[in-house]
Order: structure tokens, then sequence, then C-alpha cells
């Protein structure tokens, strides 16, 4: 793919990405997370993600050839490294139950799954 297309294409999809989830993490990440950390989350984790999805794979993974091996790497990488980075930042110094982790992870990988849903949709 044309790199000067994915560079512009970057904040668009980066803003439309947190608009899409953000409010997902704001309702489903566990009660014991802030509003604040809630919000932060939709942007922080996404701002970690979205690049190396926009930018790096397409130039490892054909988008052209080779699409559903980049769709399937992209879509696992993001929630898998979102989910990391959360527990790296958050969990470190609070020691929350397995079922709250578990509601954050899977929180995270809806909204992951809702964006790339739309984005296939609508782009």
């Amino acid at each position: 793919m044309d790199t000067t297309a994915l560079w512009a294409f970057l904040p668009v999809g980066y803003l439309l990405t947190v608009l899409i989830e953000t409010p997902v993490l704001a309702v489903g990440l566990s009660s014991s997370h802030s509003w604040r950390r809630r919000l932060f989350a939709g942007a922080w984790l996404t701002a970690c993600t979205y690049p190396v999805v926009i930018l790096a794979l397409p130039q490892i993974i054909p988008v052209d050839t080779q699409r559903y091996l980049y769709i399937f790497v992209a879509e696992t990488l993001a929630p898998l490294a979102e989910c990391a980075l959360f527990a790296l930042a958050f969990y470190w110094r609070n020691s929350l139950s397995f079922p709250a982790r578990l509601c954050d992870f899977a929180t995270i990988t809806l909204a992951n799954l809702l964006s790339f849903a739309l984005g296939e949709l609508f782009l």
C-alpha cells in the first residue's frame, strides 16, 4: 500500500476509532476504574496500537494480496496488546479480582471488534 495514503488516513482513522471505542470502554470497564481512567484508556490504548495496525502491518503483510491474513493479525494483535498495556498500567498497584480483569479484557476486545466491524461497513 502507498505509505503516503496510510499516513494521510492515520489521524482520521485514529479519531474515528477513538470515537467508537471510548464509549464502549467507558461503559464496559469494571467499576473499579474511574471515569477519567476509562476515557483516558479510549485515547491511549488506540494511540499505542493504531499506528502499528495502520502503518507497520501493511508493510509486512500486503493488504492487497493477503487481506484476510492482515485482518487476522491486526485484529488479534490490537486487543492482545491493549489488554497487556492496560494490565501493566493499571493492575500493578491494584489487586482487582479475576472477574473484574476478565470484564476489562472482554470490554477492550469488544471495543476493538466493534471499531473493526464499523470500519469495514463504512470505509
